[in-house]
């Protein structure tokens, strides 16, 4: 017969391994919602259908609007650009309010004011509605806060070494590119990319493919190398 205290090690040993095994499964499944969500984003109906030009009307619309915008970012400054839109908007509103009101004076009509449907909708924010956008955008930026901990305090050495590589590839589009330009090339490729994708889908699978094997095989390399450096240095 068993000792108890061996039992109990042995039972708190295997609960203790069952923690930590479903605390790595929901933080792998979590890394991966988060991950995903910026993707699930663009490939939901209503973006996919906006940028795959399926209603070109309204994907013209949303391209043309947002491209005009970014340039006028660029031209002007924030806080000018938001007046005008806003000085554009009660123009357009007043206008309509004198419009109808003449009309109504002139056909001695009693329809009321113009916006009345408008002004009665509920725009208001529910608290719950809000509650949880606050919540689901807090642990977005707790996990953030913990993978940028994990790069920075170089948890592991070859993602850090990634994120280096990339920030210095960052300092080369940073010096040909501001953000506002970057934003303009991104609207521009959002609506330019997946119709092209889309038409020559095979090739292009193809060519990724191949990138990435290099990729990765090349990164495989360097972490095989890293672990035999730094023992080498520990061994001096």
């Amino acid at each position: 017969m068993a000792d108890p205290m061996t039992q109990s090690s042995q039972i708190s040993s295997s609960q203790g391994l069952n923690d930590a095994h479903s605390a790595s499964s929901k933080d792998s499944k979590f890394s991966d919602s988060f991950f995903s969500s910026p993707v699930s984003l663009i490939q939901s109906p209503q973006v996919n259908d906006l940028v795959h030009w399926r209603d070109p009307k309204k994907s013209g619309v949303v391209f043309g609007v947002s491209l005009l915008l970014l340039l006028s970012l660029a031209a002007f400054s924030m806080i000018s650009v938001v007046s005008y839109l806003l000085l554009a908007l009660l123009c357009v509103t007043i206008s309509f309010r004198i419009y109808k009101s003449v009309i109504q004076a002139v056909q001695k009509s009693n329809e009321g004011h113009p916006f009345k449907a408008l002004m009665e909708k509920d725009v208001t924010v529910p608290p719950e509605t809000f509650r949880k956008h606050v919540d689901t955008c807090l642990t977005h930026v707790n996990h953030v806060l913990k993978k940028m901990s994990r790069l920075f305090l170089v948890e592991d050495l070859v993602d850090s070494l990634k994120l280096a590589v990339v920030m210095w590839l960052m300092t080369y589009v940073g010096a040909v590119f501001n953000g506002i330009t970057i934003l303009i090339l991104a609207d521009i490729l959002l609506f330019s990319v997946p119709p092209i994708y889309e038409k020559n889908k095979t090739q292009i699978d193809h060519y990724i493919g191949i990138v990435r094997t290099q990729v990765n095989t090349t990164f495989a390399k360097l972490q095989e190398k890293l672990p035999g450096s730094m023992k080498r240095c520990k061994a001096e």
